[in-house]
């Protein structure tokens, strides 16, 4: 008996190459592409820096990134650090968390109940445009500790991005898709676990993602101004005493830590909304 060889298929010449052939070079040019960007700047920054360049911004007052990269490498080797890292991350998932199953069910709400809009929804677009960190001296006296007051400042940031994002994706569900499962029989509690839920979640994801970017805002703020722990506490305190190399590690460590949660909201959006199609995606 002799041995078969199987082998791949070639396209031949003039053929079309596959979607999946064409995404693979597509996804390694452009994660090379995001790598040049932030190298260039890089480059750049320390070409200014180092050469004392002075138009008409005074780079020549900045350190360059040789000074930033020898004190990152010197805090990330102290106990200090870490824990204000920790602190952060407490802060914000604690009240990003409760910002994200406050935010969704109130955006259900008022998105299905015209009782509960009517109720609430005057008291919310009354709240909405005040900006979170307005409410700091608000929240030092409302709560018993700074801990509480930041966590509180933090939720309320992330809360109403949220909240209006499943409010709209909750007005913008067919109403053909609820009519269907009630003819069939279907009751509320079917339309929202087969119509509602589904349906707002690329909705909810946008909220989440949008709520956690202006949750590190607050959150970084609120540590500058009553804090005693923490990324943003510890950035200002920095600045107070003109150590400007470690004002530059608390803002690289806060680019990546709101970096790394958004793209994990991001990439749990995508783990649940997986049914979706993505076809605009995959040609990109």
């Amino acid at each position: 008996m002799t041995a078969v060889e199987v082998r791949k298929p070639v396209a031949a010449p003039g053929q079309p190459v596959s979607a999946a052939a064409r995404r693979v070079p597509a996804v390694w040019r452009s994660r090379l592409l995001r790598l040049a960007s932030v190298a260039a700047a890089i480059g750049l920054w320390q070409l200014l820096t180092a050469g004392h360049v002075r138009l008409w911004l005074r780079f020549d007052t900045l350190p360059t990134v040789g000074e930033i990269a020898a004190t990152l490498l010197r805090r990330l080797g102290t106990h200090d650090y870490w824990l204000d890292l920790g602190q952060s991350l407490i802060r914000i998932l604690t009240g990003f968390g409760v910002a994200a199953v406050a935010g969704v069910a109130t955006g259900i709400l008022l998105g299905r109940s015209r009782v509960f809009a009517d109720v609430l929804g005057p008291l919310t677009e009354l709240l909405r445009p005040i900006p979170a960190i307005a409410v700091v001296p608000v929240a030092i006296l409302l709560f018993p500790t700074d801990e509480a007051g930041i966590v509180f400042i933090t939720f309320l940031a992330a809360y109403f991005p949220i909240l209006v994002s499943t409010r709209h994706a909750v007005r913008a569900l067919p109403t053909i898709w609820e009519d269907s499962v009630r003819t069939l029989g279907g009751g509320r509690w079917e339309v929202l676990r087969q119509v509602v839920f589904p349906g707002i979640l690329p909705g909810v994801f946008g909220g989440l993602s949008v709520g956690m970017g202006v949750a590190w805002i607050c959150v970084i703020s609120a540590e500058m101004l009553s804090g005693r722990l923490g990324v943003g506490y510890r950035t200002w305190q920095a600045y107070t005493v003109l150590a400007y190399p470690d004002v530059f590690v608390g803002i690289i460590t806060i680019g990546v830590l709101g970096f790394a949660t958004a793209a994990a909201v991001e990439l749990l959006g995508r783990r649940v909304t997986r049914w979706l199609p993505r076809g605009a995606e995959s040609t990109r």
